[in-house]
């Protein structure tokens, strides 16, 4: 069985907050992890209730996001969506830990800067 995912975008990065986002990145993932659906939606305006609505007209099962306000999780929860919030870092590692299974709440995925002394 498929599942789809909705994560939201700013740049090519995880959207810090999910009522400030205006862009959305939509997969569609086989069982086996294979990306089978990858759209991108522009939306008019950043709205967190636009999203929700996104997610429940696209029959989305997962909502991968930064901060989100508890009215919004609760409600996407209420409705049987799964969410993976408090993420940070670029999308494309956010898709392939989400493709490998292995991506879960506060995952920041960003590079280390060495320090030097």
């Amino acid at each position: 069985m498929e599942r789809r995912v909705l994560i939201t975008v700013a740049k090519d990065e995880i959207a810090p907050r999910f009522d400030l986002t205006t862009e959305a990145l939509l997969l569609t993932i086989s069982d086996g992890g294979e990306i089978v659906l990858r759209k991108s939606f522009l939306l008019a305006y950043a709205s967190g209730d636009e999203l929700c609505d996104l997610a429940l007209s696209r029959d989305i099962g997962t909502i991968v996001c930064g901060g989100i306000e508890d009215e919004y999780y609760h409600y996407l929860r209420w409705k049987r969506i799964d969410v993976i919030d408090s993420v940070m870092g670029p999308v494309e590692r956010v898709v392939s830990r989400l493709t490998e299974g292995a991506l879960k709440a506060g995952d920041i995925l960003y590079d280390r800067a060495m320090e030097t002394t």
